[in-house]
């Protein structure tokens, strides 16, 4: 969810073409599969497509390209650093780090209440945003 309401929001705010947004899963279980279909819907709800999308995991190469390798809870956080030997470069944070309520997003997982990933995943998405526009100040 969090990569297509990135992109909707960096469109949003004409910023589509200052960024690359990708999402990658840290672990192989649902590797090449499509989008979960409740986080489908709920993005269609809002008006924002993942169609074509199917999920990949992370790589190497990963840590070179990207700037930022947001998580979005302490088990993604665990992986990437023992994925990339640590954090040398210090790219890696949780996605709600850059709200007042850090921590770990809501995981519907488990749940099913997607409403609340939802809620997380929009607060952590515009907190981002709003980190990388003043930073390019």
């Amino acid at each position: 969810m969090a990569e297509f309401v990135m992109k909707a929001f960096a469109a949003g705010a004409g910023m589509d073409d200052c960024f690359v947004i990708a999402s990658a899963a840290t672990s192989t279980e649902e590797i090449g599969n499509p989008v979960y279909p409740p986080a489908k819907r709920k993005l269609a709800e809002h008006g924002i497509s993942c169609a074509g999308k199917t999920a990949r995991q992370i790589t190497q190469s990963d840590y070179r390209d990207y700037d930022y390798l947001i998580g979005m809870d302490s088990a993604n956080l665990r992986n990437m650093k023992r994925f990339y030997n640590g954090d040398p470069e210090h790219k890696i944070s949780l996605l709600m780090d850059y709200t007042d309520r850090p921590g770990n997003v809501a995981d519907p997982w488990y749940t099913g209440d997607f409403e609340a990933t939802w809620v997380d995943v929009t607060e952590g998405c515009r907190g981002l945003l709003n980190y990388l526009t003043e930073r390019a100040r």
